[in-house]
């Protein structure tokens, strides 16, 4: 299994019990095939520049474990998520 950090970015004006549910469902999907380790929480933060006319986004950073094989699902589930505005998942060194 390889070490993974994903950097997710939640639209400004969903509910806070809407975002933590979804958050929650994420971390079901990454635990499927891995485990997560933490969830940082950075909190409403300004955007570099404008995504569809947003200027300030809803920040978590999640560090987890899993297969390889197992990120494209975790991706397209991230991909097709309307409340989310902007993913990364980065493959950090051991």
């Amino acid at each position: 299994m390889n070490t993974y950090e994903a950097v997710l970015i939640f639209k400004p004006d969903l509910e806070t019990e809407r975002r933590e549910s979804l958050l929650e469902n994420f971390k079901d999907a990454i635990n499927e095939k891995g485990e997560v380790s933490s969830v940082d929480d950075w909190g409403m933060r300004k955007l570099a520049y404008e995504i569809n006319y947003i200027k300030e986004g809803y920040y978590y950073i999640v560090d987890f474990t899993a297969e390889p094989s197992h990120i494209k699902e975790f991706e397209r589930r991230l991909r097709l998520s309307d409340a989310i505005l902007r993913y990364m998942v980065i493959r950090k060194e051991d």
